[in-house]
């Protein structure tokens, strides 16, 4: 009975750490109606600040988390929330989204190059060795400061919400923002205060972990997602709730290390956090249909059939020229490239046409590439169609919770199921041994593609054949539902549209795309590891294409030359080592104000034309034959034309 209590008593104090992190979510959402996904990466970002103030420069522990968490984090909050947040207010879910995306990878990438990653750190505890017994259990200074923390929080945060003004307008400003302005209540400031909670929550849940966690951004950056399922407990709204799925997360752990066989320990740590979190979206009330919503922009016009045959033979043209041009890592970054472009153009049907946002791309590749390992060899057509039926299905799967989750909690799904993967399946040494894997190459027809160059002509000819495919999809009546479903589900349930049968489609058929997109990838690789399929990787992605133009079919392509040029020249920047991140976290920061990307150029080069043919129209009419008048008859030439 002692020794359960011990692991309660410990799994509380585990659980106060996430329920502050939970709480900034909470706080951030509530105010703002903005779902940051960087919030573990800013609690990151601050607690390194933290150990540069106290070890990097010896500054006095006290003062430095003082001036962190009162100083440092207040100010980061406002600037993010002025240059950042303040145009997404009002603009889809996917642009929102992406963008606190692109702040989570440039912390990421920032803070690698900052503080060498190769250079071992730590944060050492306040209190050396002294203890508390509490309920017969010898806890520290620091375990119970942290549970104090907890408390704090959780009664500031009630009497803030409960019994204050500013609350009760944040609370209003994100309901109606509108209608709050005109009681008075100033939505920018209440945005910007709530944005300086969240951070200084953020911060304070990054420092209290960091002393277990030897510095590690990784750990320290997925702390987030711990946040993401007690947040999700309390439905984004009540804390007393989000506190309790805190609690829960922190004394399962704690009880899981006393009792779980050291063999399925790691496996039930990784599941548990991931477990609740879809537990708790599949025990969510189904979401009401999105309505339409005002478009700020004019959308890419839709390619046509001549625009996807040219584009698709320049793909091909391109590469068989370049194939012949360049040797080596050149070659290899290029059906690297290829090949991630047709991960890229399954994002395009998913989230670009569908609307759909897919957090798990690169979890898709790997499914791909494992698929084709097991099937004749390794090295036979069998194994690429494995790799798409078995991504089909896993598409199909994974559809199920989107025909009642929708927008926010479908993303918070995807990103659950690729994190849960990473530590279930790319990790599990019975699935890849020693953490990597021999990909081959199919035999078509009796070509085995043992070059390089040859393997990447054929990935362009199958990519420039899915692109013409998805063209034609999207002029179709599929694509024109899938659109419609995008802009608005109320408007589409009306009409009579199936979309439970419309979402199910595209799943499956993203799914197979990505699957092969994934035995293309390994083949290209030849030996793929784990760690080429982690989420972050999947986020990049998702940021990349979005950059790139998740409307537009060129999006893609240009989202798998970005993705795998930009590595090579980030070797010749040995001094930034987060150079990918930092690159296209910072290109996200102009999404909020154009949503579609480098595709709006297609847009702009739309209309320029016409001006172009307009004017040359009006001037062929001055220049000849009189003008038309309204009734048909000419008009003199002394009498200006309307037009």
């Amino acid at each position: 009975m002692n020794e359960f209590v011990s692991f309660l008593v410990v799994g509380i104090v585990t659980g106060s750490i996430y329920a502050v992190t939970a709480s900034g979510l909470v706080v951030t959402y509530n105010a703002t109606g903005v779902f940051n996904f960087a919030h573990g990466s800013v609690g990151m970002f601050l607690a390194y600040i933290y150990w540069q103030f106290w070890q990097g420069w010896g500054w006095n522990p006290v003062l430095s988390l003082a001036l962190v968490l009162l100083v440092v984090a207040p100010v980061f909050a406002v600037v993010v929330e002025r240059v950042l947040m303040r145009p997404l207010y009002g603009s889809s879910l996917n642009t929102m989204i992406v963008v606190t995306l692109g702040l989570f990878l440039v912390l990421y990438g920032a803070t690698s190059t900052i503080w060498d990653q190769t250079t071992s750190r730590n944060l050492p505890n306040w209190f050396a060795s002294d203890q508390v017994d509490v309920l017969g259990v010898n806890l520290t200074y620091e375990e119970l400061i942290t549970a104090g923390c907890a408390a704090a929080v959780a009664v500031a945060l009630w009497l803030l919400f409960k019994r204050t003004r500013m609350g009760v307008a944040m609370r209003a400003v994100v309901d109606d923002p509108s209608l709050a302005s005109l009681t008075g209540a100033r939505t920018n400031r209440i945005s910007g205060f709530a944005w300086m909670i969240g951070f200084l929550l953020a911060g304070l849940a990054g420092i209290l972990l960091a002393p277990g966690t030897g510095m590690s951004i990784q750990i320290l950056s997925e702390l987030v997602i711990f946040g993401y399922a007690a947040a999700i407990v309390g439905r984004l709204r009540s804390l007393p709730l989000t506190f309790l799925g805190a609690m829960i997360l922190g004394v399962s752990e704690s009880v899981a290390v006393g009792y779980v066989p050291a063999s399925y320990l790691n496996d039930v740590t990784a599941i548990l956090p991931m477990g609740l979190l879809i537990v708790a979206l599949l025990l969510l009330p189904q979401g009401k249909l999105a309505a339409g919503r005002i478009v700020r922009l004019r959308p890419p016009r839709v390619a046509s059939f001549k625009m996807t045959l040219v584009g698709g033979a320049v793909l091909v043209g391109g590469t068989v020229l370049l194939a012949a041009l360049i040797t080596g890592i050149n070659l290899y970054s290029l059906g690297l490239a290829l090949s991630i472009g047709l991960a890229a153009l399954s994002l395009v049907l998913l989230s670009g046409y569908g609307g759909q946002v897919w957090l798990c791309q690169f979890t898709f590749l790997g499914l791909g590439s494992w698929a084709m390992t097991k099937v004749d060899g390794g090295s036979s057509i069998l194994g690429v169609l494995a790799a798409i039926g078995l991504c089909a299905a896993a598409g199909g799967v994974l559809a199920l919770p989107a025909l009642r989750l929708r927008g926010l909690y479908m993303a918070l799904a995807t990103l659950a199921f690729a994190a849960l993967m990473d530590s279930l399946f790319f990790t599990n040494p019975s699935v890849i041994p020693n953490g990597s894997m021999a990909v081959g190459r199919p035999d078509i027809f009796g070509m085995r593609f043992v070059t390089d160059r040859a393997f990447v002509v054929l990935i362009a000819i199958v990519f420039a054949l899915c692109l013409i495919g998805v063209g034609a999809l999207r002029r179709g009546p599929f694509g024109r539902r899938l659109v419609a479903m995008s802009d608005s589900q109320a408007a589409c349930a009306t009409v009579g549209m199936s979309l439970t049968m419309t979402k199910l489609a595209v799943f499956v058929l993203g799914g197979g795309l990505a699957g092969l997109a994934g035995a293309l990838y390994g083949g290209m690789s030849r030996n793929v590891s784990f760690s080429q399929f982690s989420f972050v990787q999947s986020l990049v992605l998702f940021v990349g294409v979005t950059l790139a133009g998740i409307t537009v079919l060129s999006g893609a392509v240009q989202a798998g030359v970005g993705l795998s040029f930009v590595p090579l020249i980030a070797q010749h920047i040995p001094s930034v080592s987060g150079f990918t991140y930092i690159l296209f976290g910072a290109g996200i920061v102009a999404v909020g104000r154009n949503p579609y990307g480098i595709g709006l150029l297609y847009t702009y080069l739309d209309a320029w034309r016409a001006t172009r043919r307009a004017r040359s129209r009006a001037g062929g009419q001055m220049s000849g034959s009189p003008p038309a008048s309204l009734d048909g008859t000419s008009l003199p030439r002394a009498v200006p034309s309307v037009g």
